[in-house]
């Protein structure tokens, strides 16, 4: 016997986005931390992540809340948290913390090579008859 397969997956983690906006700007206001050592002295820093939001927003995955993204009503608020994220790894950069904040960054599409296409129109001309080819006129 077979079992039928459910079409259904986990129920919507939000419905209301005005209540996934408030969970987003809670995550803002109120992020994790790090403690880092420097020059032996403790500092405690914020850790904002694409990852860490999306466990505090209560899904899973990165991908679920990028599927998130795809739903118009929440499209805007999802794009303007990764935003906000990515602003602060480009805070990073200026700060001297580079490696991870360049893998991070490449995670948005940034890119540090130079991309070029190269397009030209090229006219081949084959003499057949140099090449013992007999013209079919």
């Amino acid at each position: 016997m077979q079992k039928k397969k459910s079409n259904a997956g986990a129920p919507a983690r939000y419905k209301d986005p005005e209540v996934m906006k408030a969970d987003i700007e809670a995550y803002f206001n109120n992020p994790p931390t790090k403690i880092l050592r420097k020059n032996g002295e403790a500092q405690e820093i914020p850790f904002i992540s694409i990852t860490g939001l999306a466990l505090h927003l209560g899904f899973c995955s990165r991908q679920s809340m990028y599927d998130y993204e795809e739903r118009p009503q929440f499209s805007y608020i999802i794009k303007k948290a990764r935003t906000l994220i990515e602003s602060e790894y480009e805070f990073l950069l200026q700060n001297g913390n580079t490696t991870g904040a360049i893998f991070a960054l490449k995670q948005f599409q940034w890119t540090d090579k130079v991309e070029q296409d190269n397009v030209q129109d090229i006219n081949i001309v084959i003499d057949h008859a140099a090449l013992g080819i007999k013209s079919e006129s």
